[in-house]
């Protein structure tokens, strides 16, 4: 029994290893370090040219998930077409600016700030939880870090590569509630990098 209970306790780290390894930030130009004494930040979400699993065009992906989703029930694939982007603004953009501002040290503000994060999406991989297998979310983005009034003046770009997604326990079986949990972790690693690094 302690054997097993040994066991399962290295599982676990080796689970959690692989967790916080698997997203990978890195600044690719310019630095963070005009933040150190900024308190708020503005935030933008884009989803421009942005591929989805197999399929370099975002619209080849809705177009086949919403055939597929007609053949089983008439007008859902609808119904799904509307949730995938409206999800962006009710679930994942939340989700990350909540995480942002908790590891960021910073406020996302509604009125002007001196500097703009903007958050690009480049690519999502919804995943799957069909009960007995399934495949994480993930996404990778850009963040491009300008001044507001000077959005020419850009004093950071940071890649985040392959943030997971899924929830805790498993029960992910709805694509938003995965994709919403890369966004969390996503907001969450980007806050602490930018604390890390602005110092």
């Amino acid at each position: 029994m302690k054997l097993l209970k040994n066991a399962i306790i290295v599982l676990l780290a080796l689970c959690a290893t692989v967790t916080i390894k698997a997203q990978h930030i890195k600044l690719t130009d310019g630095n963070v370090a005009p933040l150190k004494d900024e308190k708020n930040i503005n935030v933008e979400f884009t989803y421009d040219n942005m591929a989805v699993g197999k399929f370099d065009n975002e619209q080849d992906y809705i177009s086949k998930k919403k055939e597929e989703y007609d053949k089983k029930e008439p007008g859902r694939g609808d119904s799904w077409g509307k949730a995938w982007v409206s999800d962006r603004k009710h679930e994942f953009e939340p989700k990350f600016t909540d995480l942002f501002q908790e590891h960021s040290e910073m406020v996302i503000s509604k009125k002007p700030a001196k500097y703009t994060l903007i958050f690009h999406t480049t690519y999502t991989e919804p995943g799957y939880n069909v009960y007995v297998t399934r495949k994480n979310a993930e996404i990778d983005a850009e963040a491009t870090i300008v001044e507001t009034e000077n959005r020419g003046h850009v004093i950071a770009v940071i890649s985040i590569h392959k943030a997971p997604g899924r929830t805790f326990g498993g029960n992910d079986y709805a694509t938003g509630d995965r994709i919403r949990e890369c966004y969390a972790d996503a907001g969450k690693y980007l806050g602490k990098f930018i604390v890390k690094n602005k110092k």
